[in-house]
């Protein structure tokens, strides 16, 4: 997403947006290439007409490929960090080998974001190679972690891949640019032409049992996705040079304007904002999606569901009535990620630590520093108030329907304040911003955590695990590279 709208600090400065532009056109023609190559990829490099190695080798070198011409000798870093995490995978002990890949891989992507701001270009726009490091980044210590807790907490085993399966895992043609992330089993049995078995033993009724035989074709569902981006780009380009985000910091707005139209513009800013990220995740979905790869089941009606590695729900992420919902439809592989790696293994506090990990991944900019840490608190106030205040709306249909509305409003306001120096980076402009607004959803979160009691996350912890146990007690067939998101293992082994 970088590559592609990277937003200035200071929009006043025409020549960056002239340095954007190249690379803009660079990665448009490369996911366009990529696409079409996907659709090339799954039907004359079927798993049924080559073999996997075949496919590993392809995938591979055009991942390299799109790399180099998107960001030149940069993209080395690719493979300097895939290199060394791949040898502590072979040498360093099981016991702390995930341990070492997680300081590795998310110490070298630092050190590359803190020399691309820091000493190259501050607040420019540069080919930010940074990008795709995230997502390798996601890839090498979740794969890290799935063999340590394969091997020693009995969950779905994951093998140690081959050098070939390792890079082809990390640096596909499908997701070198954008992503998504996604678990190494999965990824393998979409090589090796298995994913769509498994998958089929997990529907249920009879209405599903035709298509037990039956390969699914991706060709509506991509044609839907390529939809979407269409739309998403157009309100993009259209909508957010008429709102940006900018002038809410702006002194002559902000003495002009009533302050509920200075929160009605805040909202129709980000509104206008989030579309980029709509157009960037749903068009590296249908990447994938045409290559074969995020088949995900049948539906009810026996419609297939290609949703496996999808990154958004756009409907539930803008009629979300809850702050959580917000999180849970947005980037939802990253936050598997970052649920899987950090908070199901902290022990102290994994709210706190899932926010600031999440900001160090996102990079050193100090305005995604003010988010997260304004998230950490937004958190902790909307679990108060959902956890005393909703019980008190469900007696009715009419209540619920009014507490709906009202927290609908709630959340929209309270994600735009809080994601306003993701927007900006910069720390004076944030917190200009902030004090325009007189600090008070910081103060009132402060108010609702202090005042409202909630349950101490241990607590809620095994809440939830009564709650998985009792579901998967009762559930059968296939858990496909689900070792990592598997609470039991998770949670026996937290000090891991």
């Amino acid at each position: 997403i970088k590559i592609l709208f990277y937003q200035q600090s200071v929009s006043s400065q025409p020549s960056h947006a002239a340095l954007q532009l190249p690379q803009s056109v660079n990665f448009v023609v490369c996911q366009l290439f990529a696409l079409l190559t996907a659709f090339w990829f799954r039907l004359y490099l079927h798993p049924s007409k080559t073999s996997p190695f075949i496919r590993h080798v392809v995938a591979t070198l055009l991942g390299f490929y799109l790399a180099l011409f998107c960001f030149g000798w940069y993209a080395l870093h690719f493979l300097v960090q895939s290199g060394l995490t791949y040898s502590i995978m072979i040498f360093a002990e099981l016991e702390h080998m995930h341990k070492l890949c997680f300081i590795v891989a998310l110490g070298y992507l630092s050190f590359c974001q803190i020399t691309r701001v820091y000493v190259f270009d501050y607040g420019m726009y540069s080919a930010d190679f940074t990008g795709p490091m995230m997502v390798i980044t996601q890839k090498i210590t979740s794969l890290a972690f799935e063999i340590h807790d394969g091997e020693t907490c009995m969950c779905v085993l994951v093998k140690m891949p081959s050098l070939l399966e390792y890079l082809s895992y990390n640096c596909n043609f499908m997701g070198i640019l954008a992503g998504p992330t996604c678990s190494y089993n999965d990824y393998m049995a979409f090589i090796e032409g298995t994913a769509y078995q498994p998958r089929h033993l997990e529907t249920n009724g009879k209405e599903n049992g035709k298509y037990k035989h039956t390969e699914p074709s991706p060709k509506n569902n991509v044609i839907s996705k390529l939809c979407t981006c269409a739309i998403s780009l157009a309100i993009f380009l259209s909508v957010s040079k008429i709102f940006p985000v900018e002038r809410s910091i702006d002194d002559k707005f902000i003495a002009s304007t009533p302050f509920i139209l200075q929160v009605l513009y805040l909202y129709l800013s980000m509104l206008a904002t989030r579309p980029k990220y709509y157009f960037i995740w749903t068009l590296s979905d249908a990447i994938n999606n045409a290559a074969g790869f995020g088949f995900n089941g049948y539906n009810k009606d026996g419609s297939p569901r290609w949703d496996l590695i999808s990154n958004l729900r756009i409907l539930d992420i803008e009629f979300a009535t809850s702050f959580k919902m917000f999180l849970d439809n947005w980037n939802i592989q990253t936050a598997l990620w970052l649920k899987r790696v950090c908070y199901e293994r902290c022990p102290i506090n994994p709210t706190a630590a899932t926010f600031l990990l999440s900001a160090m991944w996102h990079g050193v900019y100090p305005g995604y520093y003010l988010t997260f840490l304004t998230g950490i608190g937004m958190t902790m106030a909307a679990r108060a108030l959902r956890h005393n205040i909703r019980p008190y709306f469900l007696g009715s249909t009419t209540h619920k329907s009014v507490y709906d509305v009202i927290t609908w409003a709630g959340t929209q306001v309270a994600i735009c304040y809080t994601v306003v120096p993701f927007v900006l980076l910069a720390v004076g402009p944030s917190l200009k911003f902030y004090r325009s607004w007189y600090y008070c959803i910081h103060i009132a979160c402060l108010l609702l955590v202090l005042a409202l009691p909630v349950k101490p996350w241990h607590l809620r912890a095994k809440e939830e695990q009564q709650q998985q146990n009792s579901l998967q007690g009762g559930l059968t067939g296939d858990h496909n590279s689900q070792c990592i998101t598997d609470n039991n293992c998770n949670q026996k082994h937290k000090a891991t």
